[in-house]
């Protein structure tokens, strides 16, 4: 390609993307943020600020995501200037090697904004927390507990791409091989807005490598998903609705694991919600963690309840089990991942069980908007 062609398409998608970054301004209503942003300093500079230190961290925290997002725009738009001024020197000189940085650059910009158009249908009331991940294998024995162990995988290396940590918090191994149960904490700007697409049943279908028949095997896996909460929404949890367990850790882990009744498990009487925590070396820290596990298991329960009653849906509960799954991953006897919500379809089913699963999230969120 000589530097003219090259050119005249990279000045077409600097173009397209000066759109879009226009439209995402819009999207995002800037001059309002602004604004938010200079009302939310003036509270900071107050002399009586810190008298409410809760509603200051709420403050500070609001105050950050806004500024984020403003930077994270100019910064867009100034680099796509920039790339449109090296790609008219390139041009200029007939630098090749110019022009190849300026396509390379181009490429990069085009996955950024499309990560930003994704995080613009983030319009939940919780969708910038951290995610708990609750993974549990269902119908299919063995073959499904290691089903829940590659899902694990999966989320695990997403959420590795995006830069998030991870923390597990709790595990119980399979009885042969995978696991029972895991739950999964991913801690990230948006997480919980990326991953409740994911929640619902997961079907696998292959040929079990557990069945020396070589037969196939359908096994599935459920995925509850729900925002780590923060202060600013209060979950009244009585002591006396709930029952503390302690046990010994169990699953792959450190020199602690097995030793001391340092794990830990809730029971919510009232509603039966059981939850435990594994991961800290520190009972104290184990119940801090399971409470907060909890209290947004209630808070998932009661927005599910508002909506069965507003939606006539009261009773419908889904079974981990054949008909209520909402993705489908075959490996044989031909290889396709289905979304049955949006119709989302993937041919590289390895890409996918390796973490590459955004374009299901923003199949989702288009779906869902």
């Amino acid at each position: 390609m000589s530097i003219d062609t090259g050119a005249g398409v990279s000045k077409q998608i600097i173009s397209d993307l000066k759109g879009r970054l226009l439209a995402l301004k819009e999207h995002l209503d800037l001059p309002r943020k602004k604004e938010e942003l200079e009302k939310l300093e003036r509270l900071t500079l107050a002399p009586d600020f810190w008298n409410d230190a809760a509603n200051a961290q709420n403050v500070q925290k609001e105050h950050g995501q806004i500024q984020d997002v403003i930077k994270e725009w100019e910064a867009r738009w100034d680099d796509l200037e920039e790339i449109e001024l090296l790609l008219e020197m390139a041009v200029e000189e007939g630098d090749a090697d110019s022009e190849i940085e300026v396509a390379e650059r181009l490429r990069a910009m085009r996955e950024e904004i499309s990560v930003a158009e994704v995080e613009c249908m983030f319009s939940g009331e919780h969708d910038s927390n951290n995610a708990i991940i609750s993974i549990h294998a269902g119908a299919g024995g063995t073959e499904a507990q290691d089903w829940t162990d590659i899902l694990l995988r999966m989320y695990l290396r997403w959420a590795e791409d995006k830069a998030f940590k991870t923390d597990i918090l709790d595990y119980l191994p399979g009885d042969e091989a995978g696991v029972k149960g895991v739950t999964l904490l991913i801690k990230g700007r948006n997480a919980y807005g990326y991953m409740r697409s994911e929640l619902g049943i997961h079907r696998l279908v292959r040929i079990s490598p557990f069945d020396s028949s070589g037969r196939r095997h359908t096994s599935f896996a459920s995925v509850m998903v729900m925002p780590e909460l923060d202060d600013s929404v209060n979950i009244d949890i009585d002591d006396k609705d709930l029952r503390v367990d302690t046990y010994r850790a169990s699953g792959a882990g450190g020199q602690h694991v097995n030793k001391t009744d340092s794990a830990i498990r809730l029971t919510h009487l009232p509603t039966g919600v059981v939850v435990q925590c594994q991961n800290e070396r520190s009972q104290h820290r184990n119940k801090d963690m399971a409470m907060k596990m909890l209290a947004a298991r209630l808070y998932e329960l009661e927005k599910q309840r508002q909506a069965e009653q507003q939606q006539g849906l009261s009773g419908d509960k889904k079974e981990i089990a054949w008909g209520s799954q909402i993705r489908s991953y075959v490996l044989q006897p031909y290889r396709m991942i289905k979304d049955h919500r949006t119709d989302q379809e993937a041919g590289n089913v390895d890409a996918v069980l390796d973490g590459k699963i955004d374009p299901f999230i923003k199949a989702y969120l288009l779906w869902k908007k």
